[in-house]
């Protein structure tokens, strides 16, 4: 008799929100910021960052615009249902909030892989996701020790493989544990690509 155990899993959250009017709110307040935030915009030319991001220069966003409160109260619930999943033990205290920034991505645009330090919860919620727009991108974590081991067969089941797109349409909103690389492929799509990332810490 023989069995395969399995641990140690890496879990992803996923949600969709059944609420067009929100989206449009939040597609609207993207697009101004991209156009109005000469601060963000600064910083992206400096960087090299295609497109648009707030990450850098604006940190009210909740206070600036109503839709990204009640998108904040919003997740604040779905965080709260993940982290009791994930079986945390907080010791007292909570999962908050402590950043939420937009991206907005063009054509040919990226976003490297990459991980959220000094976060419990990171995500993304999606506002515009035209026919094309890369997927987000997850990386098995323990990638980098894997030394000599052989690669996956191209059609291997999604839990055996080293990267695992996520799709996603406006109104989705995605959740993972902090530590977890991702990274965005090229936009292959002639429009924008919008959304709202956030991070969620200990506190």
């Amino acid at each position: 008799m023989s069995e395969i155990l399995s641990f140690f899993p890496t879990r992803v959250y996923r949600a969709q929100f059944d609420d067009p009017d929100l989206v449009q709110d939040l597609e609207d307040a993207c697009h101004a910021l991209a156009l109005d935030d000469t601060a963000g915009q600064k910083w992206c030319r400096k960087n090299g960052y295609p497109g648009y991001t707030s990450y850098a220069s604006l940190d009210d966003l909740p206070w600036r615009f109503p839709a990204f409160k009640a998108l904040t109260k919003a997740i604040d619930k779905h965080v709260a249902a993940f982290a009791k999943s994930l079986e945390f033990d907080l010791g007292g205290g909570k999962l908050a909030m402590d950043s939420l920034w937009v991206n907005v991505l063009p054509e040919d645009g990226f976003h490297a892989a990459h991980i959220h330090p000094h976060s419990v919860i990171s995500g993304t919620f999606y506002v515009a996701v035209p026919p094309g727009a890369a997927a987000l991108r997850l990386e098995d974590p323990r990638h980098a020790m894997m030394m000599a081991s052989p690669p996956k067969k191209a059609k291997a089941a999604t839990e055996n493989q080293h990267f695992v797109s996520v799709a996603s349409q406006p109104g989705t909103l995605l959740l993972w544990e902090s530590w977890l690389r991702h990274d965005v492929p090229i936009n292959r799509a002639e429009a924008e690509r919008v959304s709202v990332s956030f991070n969620y810490k200990w506190a």
